[in-house]
């Protein structure tokens, strides 16, 4: 890459307003500052559009009626500008390396298409120790394969296509088996560079139930499209 491509920051945001400053903040932070900030209101009901607002034109906003986060990650794909694009769920945060170290894995090499990093949950202070279920398990770190960990090239979306919005969780899980089928390729790596925020309106701890009976579902479908080749 002989000029530092651009990189459009996806954050796709739902009656987010407790959180979303301090997750903006942290793509305003990155050391690689060739960004473009697109925020996709999802039908918020509450503050989202204010907060949104008072960052002016350091985002570019877009609304749409509650369509789930697979439409909004989709509505921000198909404005988005930049040759790669990353993704921020509006209550987590990133580390500020983040973008420079992936996007210097990409120039590493050239024939790659998604690069991951680690995740490391962290309780949002104002849960009480009380409400804290689960172990110090919990805050291991662990290879992220989720939208808030990657970055890829916008034309790995021309060839595997959008994100499902009939999900209601697991889009990203669901396009990446996609993505394993279409041969893109990725990396992931080692240290942690992002941080997911646990809180007690997390969406996938909501849909936990749901959210494993549909990946177990899509893995089944993945195998069985294996098979048949």
């Amino acid at each position: 890459m002989s000029e530092r491509p651009l990189v459009s920051c996806i954050v796709p945001a739902h009656n987010a307003a407790r959180y979303l400053s301090q997750a903006l903040h942290s793509i305003f932070r990155q050391t690689y500052d060739r960004t473009e900030v697109i925020v996709v209101d999802d039908g918020s009901t509450d503050e989202t559009a204010r907060v949104i607002e008072g960052h002016g034109s350091k985002v570019r906003a877009l609304r749409q009626a509650n369509a789930g986060p697979a439409a909004a990650r989709n509505a921000g794909v198909e404005c988005a500008r930049g040759e790669f694009v990353a993704f921020l769920d509006a209550d987590d945060l990133w580390h500020p390396a983040k973008l420079a170290r992936q996007m210097e894995c990409f120039q590493q090499e050239p024939g790659l298409d998604l690069c991951f990093a680690h995740m490391r949950n962290f309780w949002s202070p104002e849960v009480p120790s009380d409400r804290r279920p689960g172990g110090p398990e919990l805050l291991i770190a662990w290879p992220g394969r989720n939208c808030s960990a990657l970055v890829a090239r916008r034309s790995a979306f021309a060839r595997v296509g959008p994100f499902n919005p009939a999900l209601p969780v697991g889009e990203d899980g669901d396009w990446l088996l996609r993505g394993a089928e279409a041969g893109l390729r990725r990396r992931t790596l080692p240290g942690v560079l992002v941080f997911r925020r646990l809180h007690e309106h997390n969406l996938s701890r909501r849909m936990h139930r749901e959210s494993q009976d549909a990946l177990l579902g899509r893995l089944k479908a993945h195998l069985d499209r294996g098979r048949d080749v």
